[in-house]
């Protein structure tokens, strides 16, 4: 059993963290306060090559694999939640359905200069009244001239809004099987498109410099064209690469726990109290020990799922395992770091406050911990395979 990254992920890992040192960590706090979505950081991203980290070269990504893709955003999400979930966002569910059910035309047109770094993507699924329950959405799609018609509203929809958006994925219903289920299409819709409407951003509890916004839709049409893979397949295409998103917003759990310990460790150093460093104190000492533990825990569920992803083999119960874990473990690492740092922790001008705001939202996006459980759950019930390589 090897636990080395590779070399060229380890490289990779050094380039993430050289340019979140340099060119993210020392502005987020200011992007922060002022809900500013940080354009020209992406711009820049783009021109290293890491937008399309799960994308084909062959249509301009770089075909990193999901370890490698982990291990970059350990660096991105330690120097700012808000960067790193914008890139989440666009470089998981916004390009995978082009990548993985797109045409090749709709490849070269959307999916190259979401992967090159040119436009950034969003994916509209969430709605006002359905979020868990993917199913239970209610924008439609309906056949027209050649085309489809779009009307409804989405929620919570990130990258939509900034200056650099290509466009939104969007989940729609398409009409009626023969039983009475529903039937789903996935449709892209370029910004620009007539009938197509985003709201002012949402202020949040975190995540300040992402951008977030309602999306309306109202006799929206787009051509043939704009259908991603077959229609009435659009719900099952979205589940496969949420799988995907787990990963992704796994890491980005771990990238913030670590965070927080790191902040917890260095204020436990240069904080004396009664006489002497507050590490010294068991109480304080045991809380690090119990955060460093979990993490280490989180971590390897994390990259064990990736693993999985790269070889090719199933993986969505491991994905929602590490998602639900991680998560979990980031908010109670962000609590016990802040409980550490005092009144200095709950000073909004201290790193950990940012960091603890964001904690929440983490047990909420790409399936609540509730919607986890149940996707393990039910796998335990249907298979006697492990999702865990334990050699069983």
């Amino acid at each position: 059993m090897d636990f080395d990254l590779p070399e060229e992920t380890v490289a990779l890992k050094q380039l993430c963290r050289d340019f979140a040192a340099k060119e993210i960590a020392p502005f987020a706090a200011e992007w922060s306060e002022r809900c500013e979505f940080p354009t020209a950081v992406f711009r820049r991203l783009g021109e290293l090559g890491l937008m399309g980290m799960l994308v084909d070269e062959k249509h301009g990504g770089a075909d990193a694999g999901f370890v490698s893709y982990v291990a970059a955003m350990e660096e991105f999400g330690a120097a700012d939640q808000s960067v790193a979930s914008a890139w989440n966002a666009h470089s998981t569910i916004a390009v995978l359905p082009l990548a993985t059910f797109g045409t090749h035309e709709q490849k070269e047109r959307w999916l190259r200069p979401l992967a090159e770094g040119e436009a950034l993507g969003a994916f509209g699924l969430t709605e006002p009244t359905a979020g868990s329950d993917a199913a239970g959405i209610r924008t439609r799609a309906c056949r027209a001239d050649d085309g489809w018609v779009l009307d409804g509203t989405k929620m919570f929809i990130s990258n939509a809004g900034t200056e650099m958006s290509l466009g939104v994925t969007v989940l729609a219903v398409t009409g009626e099987n023969e039983n009475g289920s529903k039937r789903f299409g996935t449709f892209f819709v370029p910004d620009g498109t007539d009938g197509y409407t985003k709201g002012q951003p949402l202020k949040k509890l975190g995540w300040h410099a992402l951008d977030t916004r309602e999306l309306v839709f109202t006799n929206c049409w787009v051509s043939d064209d704009h259908l991603i893979g077959e229609e009435g397949n659009g719900l099952r295409q979205f589940l496969e690469v949420l799988d995907g998103g787990r990963i992704s917003v796994a890491a980005l759990s771990l990238s913030l726990a670590q965070k927080a310990l790191d902040l917890a460790v260095r204020h436990a150093n240069e904080r004396e109290q009664f006489g002497r460093p507050l590490h010294r104190f068991q109480a304080v000492g045991h809380k690090l020990a119990d955060m460093a533990t979990e993490i280490a825990a989180a971590r390897w569920l994390v990259y064990n799922a990736a693993w999985l992803a790269d070889q090719g083999r199933p993986f969505g119960t491991a994905a929602a395992m590490a998602k639900l874990y991680a998560s979990e473990v980031a908010n109670r690492a962000a609590s016990e770091s802040l409980q550490i740092h005092g009144g200095y922790g709950f000073i909004r001008e201290s790193t950990i406050s940012r960091f603890y705001a964001d904690a929440k939202i983490l047990e909420i996006g790409e399936g609540t911990s509730e919607v986890q459980r149940n996707v393990i759950a039910r796998a335990l019930t249907q298979t006697t395979n492990w999702p865990i390589s334990t050699g069983r």
